[in-house]
This record gives structure tokens, C-alpha cells and sequence, in this order.
């Protein structure tokens, strides 16, 4: 699979949310969408970088904002986090790992010597006609929201 640029067409998806409902990329045409990977529900930084989301929820929407967060945990898993941490925005379940492919974040990583496959944490900035605009590889999870606006410069 070849590494998606900033220009490209987003993939197009189509997956379960915490609530069992059927989420497409096309249901975001006319949008501006940001597309977040993390690697797994309720661990530091993927809490950490949700929260930071959800905290700045409003302003991202004011901004025109959609946020969606992408990981391989179930729609049960992802209920879960949603509920504990009150997040505002859809969580896709990505079990298949037909999304986590598609973006090119289904990589090797390595922890404490062991090799693995899992997902790397990476934001999507995708405009209002399913085009990749930005793609932020380095994310601050505790500042996340706030990379995505200074990245667009706003």
C-alpha cells in the first residue's frame, strides 16, 4: 500500500460506531473532517489525546469540525470509553482493520524488544470534498486539537 500524501483522495470506509450504527467517509462530503488512528481504548495517551478532543469539542465545531476517531477495539470496547470519558464525537470500530490499512497506520511497532503489528497514531485532516489536507504523523496527545488548528493554520 502506497503512503497516502496530503492531496490524495481519502479512502473511503465504511464501519460500526460505539452505538452499532454504520458510519461512512461519504457521510462527511461537505464537511471538513478530522480522522484521528490511536492504537487502543482506555490507555494513557489514546485517553489523553480523546480528551483533548473532547475538551475542545465546541471550538473544533464552531471551526466547522467533525472529529472521528479510528481504532481496532470493538463497538463494546469503544462504548465503553466513550461512556467513561464522556466523549461528544463517533468512535469506529475497526476490527477488520480495513480502515487502519486503507491510511497506510497498520505498522510493525516494537515495545521492550518484542516486534508487533499495531496502529500508529496519526491524524487525518480531510476537506469538505474527501481530499487529505493535512496529515499530522507526530501527535501530541495531550495537545491534539491544538496541532490540527495550527497545522490549518487557524
Amino acid at each position: 500500500m502506497a503512503q497516502l500524501k496530503e492531496g490524495d483522495k481519502a479512502p473511503g470506509f465504511s464501519a460500526k460506531d460505539q452505538h452499532g450504527n454504520t458510519v461512512s467517509l461519504s457521510d462527511f462530503i461537505g464537511k471538513e473532517l478530522i480522522l484521528y488512528f490511536y492504537p487502543k481504548d482506555d490507555t494513557p495517551g489514546c485517553t489523553a489525546e480523546a480528551c483533548d478532543f473532547r475538551d475542545n469539542y465546541q471550538s473544533l465545531q464552531v471551526k466547522g469540525f467533525t472529529v472521528i476517531g479510528v481504532s481496532t477495539d470493538d463497538e463494546q470496547s469503544h462504548s465503553k470509553f466513550v461512556s467513561k470519558y464522556q466523549l461528544p464525537f463517533t468512535l469506529i470500530s475497526d476490527t477488520e482493520k480495513e480502515i487502519v490499512e486503507a491510511y497506510g497506520v497498520w505498522v510493525e511497532k516494537n515495545m521492550y524488544g518484542k516486534t508487533y503489528m499495531g496502529t500508529a497514531r496519526k491524524t487525518f485532516i480531510i476537506d469538505a470534498e474527501g481530499n487529505i489536507k493535512k496529515i499530522i504523523d507526530k501527535v501530541d496527545t495531550k495537545e491534539s486539537s491544538k496541532q490540527v488548528l495550527e497545522v490549518l493554520g487557524l
